[in-house]
């Protein structure tokens, strides 16, 4: 193809290559280490290039977003993700009604391997807040929930809080007749109520960055 330089034609053929073997795009860490290049940003300017020029699409919100136009695949390695909504990994924030009934309209695509499966019972919500940093969750990113309503002291969880009708991601503890909500964020408390008060609405099974 005339219009593209050397490096933007080799890493048209890299996100062709890696689709075919892996059915789900690269991210842009992928493409920077697969073809030597110097930083991400010189990555991301060329992937503007050929999305300009009508190469590919993106979606900038997740770390797998590029797709090469006109492309068929029977994509069965991937799987769309319902993304019904934020929740706060800092103090826990309103949502409206319960995370069952909130709105569908966005989705995400991932591969199987992030998440086993193939997508059945999960759901993701949009992370806001800082609370779980020391988790690698950041403010921005993209949570993916098995949907159930149980889980073990320590693990990861959406958590519903029916008196105050506010959700939030955090470490679930039970102790006694109280659960303590752990941030993993050495600057801030756990959150302390009565294990009545707590609503379990899913697992955390993987994280989708920001960006990446």
């Amino acid at each position: 193809m005339r219009d593209l330089s050397r490096r933007q034609q080799a890493i048209l053929d890299y996100i062709a290559d890696f689709l075919d073997e892996n059915d789900y795009p690269p991210t842009i860490r992928d493409i920077q280490h697969e073809l030597g290049i110097s930083s991400t940003s010189v990555v991301d300017y060329n992937l503007k290039v050929l999305e300009e020029r009508n190469h590919i699409r993106r979606n900038r919100n997740i770390s797998r977003g590029i797709e090469l136009v006109g492309r068929a695949s029977n994509r069965r390695n991937v799987v769309a993700i319902p993304v019904v909504g934020q929740i706060a990994a800092g103090l826990p924030i309103p949502v409206p009604g319960d995370l069952e009934g909130s709105d569908l309209a966005e989705t995400i695509e991932l591969s199987t391997e992030m998440v086993p499966g193939r997508g059945d019972n999960v759901f993701a919500l949009r992370v806001k807040g800082h609370s779980m940093v020391d988790a690698l969750i950041n403010d921005g990113d993209i949570v993916v929930l098995r949907h159930q309503e149980t889980c073990e002291n320590g693990e990861t969880v959406a958590v519903w809080l029916r008196d105050q009708k506010e959700t939030t991601l955090k470490r679930f503890y039970l102790e006694g007749d109280r659960v303590r909500l752990q941030p993993a964020n050495v600057t801030m408390d756990p959150i302390y109520t009565d294990a009545a008060n707590v609503e379990i609405q899913g697992k955390l099974v993987s994280v989708v960055r920001s960006c990446d």
